[in-house]
């Protein structure tokens, strides 16, 4: 049996629901040499600013006993240059691109979105919200203020094309992820990417130093997923027409089944991507033969299954 692996994110279809998660592969062309992008369902870049950065100091990362610590800064060459060197080699190789988007303030994440959107081939935006809103005397993120984040996605949603999804990625450092999730489906967002990394920290015993420039990094991997899972999990239960990415942690389609089952209509590979780069390749090949060993035909039906009596989908 080969099971009907299409699934659906607000009026994006997608050929199977594994994806990659933004940060953690560019823009597919340090995979490439690994798999075929085409082969998965979409690439998420890397968050693309309206200016080049150069983003943080070394050290960067850290890794942990289940995970990895980040700090990168949002480095990267601008929208520009992403839009006329990096995006053309995505589509160019017959991958599909949901663009992620961060800013320092509201105006500029509304430009990005007209940025993108008036470029071709482009299947959806991502809102980054793990980002610091440079207004805030505080400096706290976007992801931080349900009433911020929503300013963000009806700004972006204003500014893109109206048959561009646009999908907000929320944090799980919040007090309450639901309220977050339905400020952003308010604000117009068509669907959720859940969750980003978590703040996080570690302290290196040789220096007495923070592991990471800055002392705080995002936290990622193996430890991540039970909470993404819960966050993915509690938004479905509310907001069960909102399609929703799942991410964090995730390593094998095992996994995917995990994610999918509490709510996620598709399912992100990140940090493993680190350590193996044919991880996405493998990660859907496990995923395909999951479903025909359990007889399942389509892999939609898996959406939600944790929330419906009895056993099975």
């Amino acid at each position: 049996m080969n099971a009907d692996l299409r699934t659906r994110l607000g009026g994006l279809d997608l050929p199977n629901p594994v994806v990659t998660a933004a940060g953690c592969a560019g823009a597919g062309r340090e995979l490439a040499q690994f798999f075929d992008v085409a082969q998965i369902g979409a690439v998420t870049t890397k968050s693309v600013m309206l200016e080049p950065h150069a983003g943080r100091p070394a050290p960067r990362m850290a890794e942990t006993p289940s995970g990895m610590l980040s700090t990168t800064g949002m480095q990267g060459p601008g929208v520009d240059v992403f839009l006329q060197r990096d995006l053309p080699w995505l589509l160019s190789r017959g991958g599909r691109a949901i663009v992620s988007i961060a800013g320092a303030g509201v105006g500029e994440f509304g430009e990005l979105a007209r940025r993108v959107s008036d470029a071709e081939g482009v299947s959806a935006i991502e809102v980054n919200l793990s980002c610091a809103n440079h207004a805030d005397p505080a400096g706290r993120y976007f992801a931080d203020d349900p009433a911020q984040a929503a300013a963000v996605v009806q700004t972006v949603r204003s500014h893109a094309r109206s048959d561009l999804p646009v999908l907000a990625k929320l944090s799980a450092d919040v007090p309450d992820v639901v309220d977050l999730a339905g400020a952003c489906v308010a604000a117009r967002a068509d669907g959720l990417t859940m969750i980003n990394t978590v703040r996080g920290m570690a302290v290196d015993s040789r220096t007495l130093r923070p592991a990471v420039a800055g002392g705080m990094g995002g936290l990622s991997g193996p430890a991540l997923r039970p909470i993404a899972v819960g966050c993915v999990y509690r938004v479905h239960e509310a907001l069960p027409d909102v399609p929703i990415i799942g991410v964090g942690g995730v390593r094998t389609g095992a996994d995917v089944i995990e994610f999918m089952a509490a709510g996620a209509s598709a399912v992100a590979v990140g940090t493993v991507n680190f350590s193996d780069p044919s991880a996405c390749a493998r990660v859907l090949r496990e995923f395909t033969e999951a479903l025909d060993a359990r007889g399942i035909a389509r892999a939609r039906d898996l959406v939600g299954a944790a929330h419906r009596p009895g056993t099975g989908v």
